[in-house]
């Protein structure tokens, strides 16, 4: 099999991918919408259930045992049923969600085998290794807890991703340059990728925690939100996915810096996408002492968290592209 053959191979699995995935993101969008009328008709029970004991309890004190006992019932956080329709929306969709992670793996590693070389030597290949890193962040996470009520939000940026890779970004298979020939590649890109996938997940989910908690606490609150779990919860799963990523992050700027030093004679050399990769690295390390700092909210904090991951967008979408330096190897 040619090296032109196992490309083309690559790019089919690709835009299988994306077709898989597309199916996938309709498939979560079906679970909330069927899921969404269920939890409505248990918060409008609840509502009514709350008022009646209120009137009961203006009546008179005689009913005091049956308004107790009301008020431990409606204590207990009710959780609606998923409609049979839903729920069979959102198994098709993670088993979707699973086959597109795998076509993804197939095609970096169709890549890498067309130009005998780990895929990660240009945006385009770095593009497809995010969008491969962060669903299989987002299906490895799905699988100690349910989580089809973030699919949606995750498979859609990673189409976009994936179609920017495949229109502005895409690069023919071809050689490294000379400096990118070390093993190197392997480790320090590799480990920033993963950390990209993991950061990217909790960007999503912490924009989501951000959203129900100025939009979907009220009544008058967007309804797709109260599709989402409680606002701590959401919290939380956020900052568990950031400590996570940010030792990563740190390895890779650790690495890279040996990597610069084998290859230009210097650990630091003031380059621009070492500039970026330091500022990701303190806008991160601000939101964990924001996270754990008595006086900070924890809103306060997630905002800082969501600025590391647009420096993270400006470090790949625009330092990459428009910053000549000694990392200028986008493939553009």
């Amino acid at each position: 099999m040619t090296h032109e053959t196992l490309a083309n191979y690559a790019n089919l699995s690709l835009y299988s991918a994306m077709a898989v995935l597309t199916l996938s993101m309709l498939g979560y969008a079906a679970y909330l919408a069927g899921w969404l009328p269920a939890r409505d008709d248990v918060a409008e029970s609840e509502t009514v259930d709350v008022e009646d004991r209120e009137l009961v309890a203006a009546g008179g004190g005689s009913v005091s045992a049956g308004s107790s006992n009301a008020g431990a019932a409606a204590s207990a956080v009710t959780t609606p049923e998923v409609p049979l329709r839903a729920r069979k929306a959102g198994g098709i969709a993670q088993t979707l969600a699973l086959l597109g992670t795998v076509l993804l793996f197939a095609s970096a590693a169709l890549r890498g085998w067309s130009v005998e070389r780990w895929p990660l030597g240009n945006m385009f290949e770095f593009g497809v290794a995010a969008a491969l890193f962060t669903m299989i962040v987002f299906v490895v996470a799905g699988i100690r807890r349910d989580l089809r009520w973030l699919g949606v939000f995750v498979v859609a940026p990673v189409l976009i991703l994936l179609g920017l890779a495949n229109t502005i970004w895409y690069t023919e298979a071809a050689e490294l340059m000379p400096s990118l020939k070390s093993i190197w590649l392997v480790i320090h890109v590799t480990v920033a990728t993963i950390s990209v996938g993991l950061f990217a997940v909790g960007f999503v989910v912490a924009l989501l925690y951000l959203a129900k908690d100025r939009f979907g606490a009220s009544n008058g609150g967007l309804r797709v939100l109260r599709a989402l779990p409680d606002t701590r919860a959401l919290e939380r799963f956020a900052y568990g996915l950031h400590i996570i990523a940010f030792p990563l992050w740190t390895f890779t700027l650790i690495a890279g810096a040996i990597w610069a030093r084998q290859a230009w004679g210097s650990y630091w050399n003031w380059d621009p996408k070492e500039v970026w990769t330091f500022i990701i690295w303190v806008v991160y390390a601000a939101y964990l002492h924001a996270r754990v700092t008595r006086g900070w909210r924890r809103q306060s904090a997630t905002w800082v968290a969501v600025a590391g991951f647009a420096c993270i967008i400006i470090n790949y979408a625009v330092v990459n592209v428009y910053f000549v330096g000694q990392h200028s190897y986008s493939g553009l």
